[in-house]
């Protein structure tokens, strides 16, 4: 059963979701942790109490009637890959960009980061804003020179992820950080789907729908670099904590690669899917603060 992160009577709160209904871990007892991170980071312990968690005769509250908020609003990292599935990375050569030799990384600030149902602004300075659908990956415990073959021993869960572009800020740099960090650039979700309920992370379809047009559709099996080796590969660099989250990559269909380039537009709503996770949706808004403020 997922973990979901929920805000109630103005407070961020952890619950178990036990099909429309989530339970608070509250219910456990003030020693439980409250927010993703410190469940991570609090090992074991707290993953057996949540598994040994049951409904019956317990409070809950139901899914429906619940803001749900990013399962890891504040992470040290969000790191995401470029150009990692195969049919993305040949649209890309089309528009001239060639694919890496090796793992392609950028940093999305985490101060782009919102939840699974909320909405995402259309920054005034950008005509050209962009959707990925990604499986996220969220790391479990802190590591460091990780091996592939030990990798998957490292990661907490799994999240959907959109991995919203502004393409003219993008490409302005090389690192492609700014064009990827607008603030709501960042939407995550809907909950942190445990690793040990993932069979095999690299069989899970991945779609994209546009106002309820299918843009994208893959199977993460069809990653250049599988989860394992970007978690290897990483972890030669940086030590990784729990709660960081890395974007494995998105499949072809973006809007910069179809032809003409199918931007994003105020009103639309972008539906990421993942067999297996769940689906986060976002409606892109106008920019109300398109004005330089000194707040």
């Amino acid at each position: 059963m997922p973990l979901v992160s929920f805000q109630l009577d103005g407070r961020p709160h952890l619950g178990k979701l036990f099909g429309d209904h989530v339970v608070d871990l509250a219910a456990l007892g003030p020693q439980m942790p409250s927010t993703v991170i410190d469940f991570l980071a609090a090992g074991s312990s707290a993953l057996t109490a949540f598994q040994a968690l049951e409904d019956a005769g317990l409070p809950h509250v139901m899914l429906r009637d619940l803001h749900l908020l990013p399962p890891v609003p504040n992470p040290e990292k969000y790191l995401g890959i470029g150009l990692n599935y195969r049919d993305h990375a040949s649209e890309a050569a089309k528009a001239g960009l060639q694919a890496p030799s090796s793992q392609l990384w950028f940093n999305k600030q985490v101060s782009c980061i919102v939840g699974p149902f909320d909405g995402v602004v259309k920054p005034a300075v950008s005509q050209q804003l962009d959707y990925e659908v990604e499986l996220a990956v969220v790391i479990g415990r802190r590591c460091r020179n990780v091996s592939s073959a030990a990798a998957r021993g490292v990661i907490g869960g799994y999240m959907v992820a959109n991995d919203v572009s502004a393409r003219d800020w993008q490409f302005r740099s090389a690192t492609l950080t700014l064009g990827k960090s607008f603030d709501t650039h960042g939407p995550t979700g809907p909950w942190l789907t445990l690793e040990h309920e993932i069979d095999d992370p690299h069989t899970l379809d991945i779609r994209m729908f546009v106002n309820g047009e299918q843009r994208q559709s893959s199977n993460t099996r069809h990653m250049i670099h599988n989860i394992f080796d970007q978690i290897s590969y990483l972890s030669t660099v940086m030590t990784l904590k729990p709660g960081d989250i890395l974007a494995t990559g998105t499949p072809a269909g973006v809007g910069m690669a179809s032809d003409p380039p199918r931007f994003l537009s105020i009103g639309d709503v972008m539906r990421a899917e993942i067999s297996g996770i769940g689906f986060i949706e976002n409606i892109v808004v106008a920019d109300e603060n398109a004005e330089r403020s000194a707040d």
